[in-house]
């Protein structure tokens, strides 16, 4: 930043009360109506630099049209803090119309950038600001400014940070009739009028970090746990068997690869999201190449359909975007014509390894052999405590909060609960579904049969991942419902088979003989599925403060969805900034009554 400009914005901070009305905080939430990266950047150092900076700094930033990533590249030459550009520039990708969440500061510092227009970002918002930095990028008037105060509570303070040395009359008097009184250049909310206790109905009322049991150690417990523990609480997961990752989550590789459909349905929107904020997690916390690949995924549309919405703007093109002709490569020959995308933000995962890596984040303890069968709540002066049982009915732990992240198990665990809390009959069905993964070791010779990267579309296959063994692939997997007789071994293999044969004929032949039942290897799981393929997120009572909630049926798009759900079941908690827009929550919320998500439903 060049030094006048760096002046600016430090007059800005001040102008906000900043770094000083954030001291002592766990969390401090900031609303930024319009994103200038010079002042971000000078939160960021500032929240660095100071000692007794929040444990959590959100910042909510809205802007019609996010910078270049040649923009964050020119300031990250002139910068005071080039390393804090170059960790934005590697984020900084498909910033397409809505909520990006970005992790920085190893997770402690939020940014959510919100794409679009102004009036419809802020009515998204569900979550009150601690400070609004206010400036007149955006064209203001009374309904913007009503959904403004939407994002405030009594005494919120607003300070002018825009170029001008102050805001127009016109823009104090649309403030001034939705509540805001002005002093100079600074403003706060302060209404004249009661404000009504039922403004906002999906809110919940920020809980202190305190104690947590999170039930269930696969990708959605433990993803709630170490999001949880990020934010200081104390977290106890507990699970029947004596290792994590011992359902679902057990598989030794999987896609973490966004849905794509020509509506642009929530499904597609809700992964894109997920699909985000897993890769960042897996560069902060796996090492590349043995736990995890930035692979890309070739998917094959056998439908005929395009899959893409038809006026696919460049920032989606990032993700996804229709693949170029592959049918000069050897491993391609013979593939089906149909169209085909190419998934650059895409991955293959190691779940469990990822699972044990935020089981070990500090401030998380887990409990093996611990099956719990029976929670009983107390609710006493000081708040409510949750025990919880074991079969016999010895006390395996007690905490303020419980999470249930134990898939179709927890259906069966509430059963005690339900005449107590009688909103638990609106909790969606959940059903289980079987699935078998054929894995093998690659021989000499594989090279050109098989592709250099992942290929899904019917099944997938998984080319080649590190193992003890040396290098493996992974085909599949089957899908079967647990409620119909279980199909043997050899029958997964073989259908895992057949759908290799259509989607990667080249590949199929060199692989065939470790299909067979003989050599025939493999992971099978089972994995928890909604009505709508969509998971279970959220509290679990009604009221504002909610204990027991739920996160649960993640079906087979763990790795895209559990830490987004995570990211959600805790912004809920602490009365914080959503990580995607209040109506695409909608699809994922605990209690939702199942709808059609159109086309890519």
């Amino acid at each position: 930043m060049t030094e006048p400009v760096h002046e600016a914005v430090q007059a800005a901070l001040h102008a906000a009360g900043l770094p000083q009305a954030w001291a002592s905080q766990p969390v401090w939430r900031i609303l930024d109506t319009h994103f200038d990266l010079p002042r971000f950047l000078a939160l960021w150092q500032a929240w660095q630099a100071d000692a007794q900076r929040p444990r959590l700094l959100h910042v909510v930033a809205l802007t019609r049209q996010p910078p270049a990533l040649s923009e964050l590249q020119a300031a990250q030459a002139a910068s005071e803090s080039p390393q804090l550009v170059q960790e934005l520039a590697a984020q900084w990708h498909g910033l397409l119309p809505g909520f990006h969440r970005l992790l920085l500061a190893q997770g402690q510092l939020v940014l959510t950038l919100c794409v679009g227009e102004l009036q419809p970002l802020l009515r998204e918002q569900q979550f009150e600001a601690d400070t609004v930095l206010l400036d007149d990028q955006a064209t203001w008037d009374r309904w913007s400014a009503k959904a403004l105060a939407r994002c405030c509570r009594r005494g919120t303070p607003l300070a002018w940070v825009g170029p001008s040395p102050g805001p127009a009359p016109a823009l104090r008097e649309v403030l001034g009739q939705s509540g805001f009184a002005f002093q100079a250049n600074r403003a706060e909310y302060a209404p004249h009028w009661v404000l009504k206790s039922s403004r906002e109905t999906l809110r919940t009322q920020a809980t202190a970090p305190a104690t947590c049991a999170v039930i269930g150690a696969g990708l959605a417990g433990a993803s709630v746990a170490a999001a949880l523990a990020r934010r200081g609480w104390r977290v106890q997961v507990f699970d029947a068997a004596p290792m994590p990752a011992a359902g679902a989550s057990g598989l030794p590789a999987g896609l973490v690869v966004p849905h794509v459909s020509a509506d642009d349905s929530p499904r597609s929107r809700l992964s894109r999201a997920g699909v985000r904020l897993m890769l960042q997690e897996a560069r902060r916390l796996l090492p590349e190449g043995v736990d995890w690949a930035l692979s890309g995924v070739l998917e094959q549309r056998l439908d005929g359909r395009a899959g893409l919405p038809a006026h696919w703007p460049a920032a989606g093109s990032e993700i996804s975007r229709p693949a170029p002709p592959l049918e000069t490569s050897p491993w391609h020959e013979g593939c089906p014509a149909v169209p085909a995308l190419w998934h650059a933000q895409a991955a293959w995962i190691k779940p469990a390894r990822l699972v044990q890596a935020w089981l070990a984040q500090p401030g998380v303890q887990f409990c093996g052999n611990a099956k719990v069968s029976t929670l009983r709540r107390t609710d006493t002066p000081s708040g409510t405590v949750w025990q919880l049982l074991g079969r016999d009915g010895q006390l395996l732990g007690s905490a303020s909060q419980v999470v249930l992240a134990n898939a179709s198990d927890a259906p069966r665990l509430l059963d005690s609960l339900r005449a107590e809390l009688p909103e638990l009959a609106q909790l969606p069905p959940v059903h289980e579904m079987r699935g078998v993964l054929s894995a093998g070791l690659r021989q000499a010779g594989d090279e050109a049969a098989l592709p250099p990267f992942p290929v899904n579309g019917l099944g997938a296959l998984i080319p080649s991942v590190p193992t003890e063994d040396g290098l493996a692939w992974y085909a599949g997997a089957t899908y079967e419902a647990a409620q119909q007789p279980p199909a043997i071994a050899t029958e997964h293999h073989h259908r895992n088979l057949e759908k290799l044969r259509t989607l990667l004929p080249v590949a199929a032949r060199a692989l065939a003989p470790a299909f067979t039942p003989e050599a025939a290897r493999g992971w099978g799981g089972t994995r928890c599925v909604s009505a709508d393929r969509l998971p279970l997120v959220g509290p679990l009572e009604d009221g504002p403060r909610p204990t027991l909630w739920i996160n649960a049926a993640m079906g087979s798009r763990g790795l895209s969805f559990s830490l987004l759900c995570a990211e959600l079941l805790a912004a809920r908690l602490g009365a914080e900034p959503w990580p995607v827009e209040a109506s695409l929550a909608h699809f994922l919320h605990a209690r939702r009554r199942p709808s059609s998500q159109g086309e890519g439903s």
